[in-house]
Parts: structure tokens; C-alpha cells; sequence
């Protein structure tokens, strides 16, 4: 099992949390992103480093990972790709992404998408804040616990 981190996006905060629950549980880590970034130094985090360009970091993601791993994505197409592979993905904030669910979450995506394409404001999430974090933590160690016992 790993842990794949759609990590260009990811706030410092879940970053933390997936550190702290690698260490706790000896799970590896694979932070993607376009960018370096600083991590921990411990043979059970790494971070690959992908070219720039849209939705690289995603396609590695989705190349790579395997059913009994976890992926943690705010990508919604991402997200979709992944659940029909039958891998568990979740997001920043510990929202499960289920095949149920997926559809729903990418009308809304493009349905947004067509009104800021439109001119329409229609504004961000709210900031990723301590409560976040801790559904986030609350999450992924159910998530964790369920997949070890697969």
C-alpha cells in the first residue's frame, strides 16, 4: 500500500498529517508535483517531481497507483479516474470520493467551470482551516485502518 499525494495543491496542513500517519503506520508516501517542495527526510516519503504542464502530476497519479492504495486529490477529473480504477481517493478536507458521488462532483466542477468562463465571480473554497485539518486527519486514519485490514 501507498499513499499518493496530489501534492502541488495539497495544503501544508494535510501534508503534515499524512507525514505524521506514515511514520505512525509505516505506509510510503508519493508526493507528484511540478514543482520541489520540501519533505522529510525518511526512506518512506518521497517526492516525485513531474514536468510542468496541466494535469502531468494527474496522469503519473493515475499510471502509477494501484488498488489497495490511497490517493489525495482536491482534482475532481483526477478523482474520477481514480475511482473507476477501484482505488480509495479523498480530499483535502476528508470527503471520501465514492462512484456514487464522482458524477455529482464533476457536473458541479463543470457547471462552475461554464459560469467563470461566462464572466461570473463565483468566488474559491473556504480557507483550509484547523477544523479541515482535523476531518482530514479523522478520515484518512479510517481510511487507513479499513485498507490495512484488506
Amino acid at each position: 500500500m501507498k499513499i499518493y499525494v496530489d501534492a502541488d495543491a495539497a495544503p501544508k496542513l494535510v501534508k503534515e498529517v499524512v507525514f505524521k500517519a506514515s511514520a505512525r503506520t509505516q505506509i510510503p508516501v508519493v508526493l507528484v508535483a511540478n514543482s520541489y517542495m520540501s519533505i522529510p527526510h525518511t526512506p518512506l516519503i518521497r517526492l516525485i517531481q513531474v514536468e510542468q504542464g496541466a494535469d502531468v502530476a494527474d496522469f503519473y497519479i493515475a499510471e502509477h497507483v494501484e488498488i489497495g492504495d490511497l490517493v489525495i486529490t482536491a482534482d475532481i477529473p483526477l478523482a474520477e479516474i481514480i475511482v473507476k480504477k477501484g482505488v480509495t481517493a479523498i480530499n483535502p478536507r476528508g470527503e471520501v470520493y465514492t462512484e456514487e458521488n464522482i458524477s455529482e462532483r464533476l457536473s458541479v466542477r463543470d457547471f462552475m467551470q461554464e459560469l467563470r468562463d461566462s464572466g461570473v465571480q463565483t468566488g474559491g473554497p473556504p480557507p483550509f482551516g484547523v477544523k479541515d485539518k482535523a476531518l482530514f486527519a479523522n478520515s484518512l486514519d479510517r481510511i487507513l485502518t479499513r485498507l490495512n485490514k484488506s
